[in-house]
């Protein structure tokens, strides 16, 4: 008889809450597991609570309510161990700029209290392409390449977990891609990575499961494939032949509408119903005499699911 493995998670959240002084609720009983090897993307406008989750679990902020498990250290009790196994990039660059790329990064190793390695942080610094700015003072590099050294400082103590906090804020499309190919090949050697990010295609590119947070609560957790089936609404755009300005009366339904110049008409629709709609919907176009001369179906984007969860009267 063949039993199953049962795959213990590397992360988990347990009702975390947090409330400052002044009253303000930043975050609200958010209770989350996160699986060794995987991407996961943490969405929410501005406020919402994605920083402040992250410093809660890196142990940055002192929680109001409930606790963190980090590999199976709890990052209160034995801080130390769970915090070594957690890499952070934060949004904001904060290192010292007058020190060398090279030793900046070996310091960093140094602090998590493990022995000097100079082949990885060789390593490191190739794969980031920093090595050929080793010896350059922070200060002298660009933003992007700034950015890279606070990715190659998280990386130093060969952590198994990596947030990136805001990752590709001020960073050209270029290095927005680099950088999503440097996160894949961190995920195929096992690191599990957790970001937060306002750039929408970044988490439908990359993320194995999407996780949404507004005013401190985790609203929703979901695999991105099954996110975008259950929630993405598709759309018939058929190409009139000939513009027009309004619907018929025989053809207003709530899914339908015009485009502004009036040369597509725009059939919203659930792909998952078994009536769609779009039989009838032809079969009235045709009744009336409407032409077109081309049809296309179009797939809702994540960026108007996330728009629709997080401003559900939109």
């Amino acid at each position: 008889m063949q039993t199953s493995v049962v795959v213990e998670p590397i992360l988990v959240v347990r009702n975390v809450s947090k409330c400052y002084a002044s009253g303000f609720q930043a975050l609200k009983n958010v209770s989350l597991s996160i699986n060794k090897g995987e991407i996961f993307a943490l969405l929410g406008p501005n406020g919402a609570g994605k920083t402040t989750l992250i410093n809660a679990i890196c142990g940055i902020v002192t929680v109001t309510g409930g606790n963190v498990i980090v590999d199976g250290h709890d990052n209160v009790r034995d801080y130390r161990r769970a915090r070594s196994k957690i890499g952070l990039v934060p949004q904001e660059i904060t290192t010292d700029m007058f020190e060398r790329v090279t030793d900046t990064v070996k310091l960093s190793r140094g602090l998590f209290g493990k022995p000097s390695d100079p082949a990885h942080i060789e390593k490191v610094l190739r794969d980031l392409s920093l090595f050929e700015k080793r010896d350059s003072k922070i200060m002298t590099l660009s933003g992007g390449m700034k950015r890279r050294v606070m990715i190659a400082k998280a990386l130093s103590h060969e952590p198994e977990i990596l947030f990136l906090d805001e990752p590709s804020a001020g960073v050209d499309v270029e290095l927005r891609r680099s950088m999503w190919e440097m996160v894949r090949g961190l995920r195929q050697r096992g690191v599990t990575i957790i970001l937060t990010t306002h750039y929408i295609d970044e988490a439908e590119e990359m993320a194995d499961r999407i996780g949404v947070i507004n005013k401190g609560e985790l609203t929703l957790v979901e695999e991105k494939s099954v996110l975008m089936r259950k929630l993405g609404k598709k759309q018939l755009i058929l190409e009139l032949k000939q513009p027009m300005a309004q619907l018929p009366a025989t053809l207003t339904d709530e899914r339908l509408e015009v485009s502004h110049d009036g040369s597509q008409l725009i059939y919203t629709y659930d792909a998952s119903d078994h009536q769609t709609g779009i039989e009838v919907l032809l079969a009235k176009l045709a009744a009336q005499g409407v032409d077109y001369k081309d049809l296309q179906t179009r797939q809702r984007s994540l960026e108007e699911i996330f728009v629709s969860l997080v401003n559900p009267q939109s």
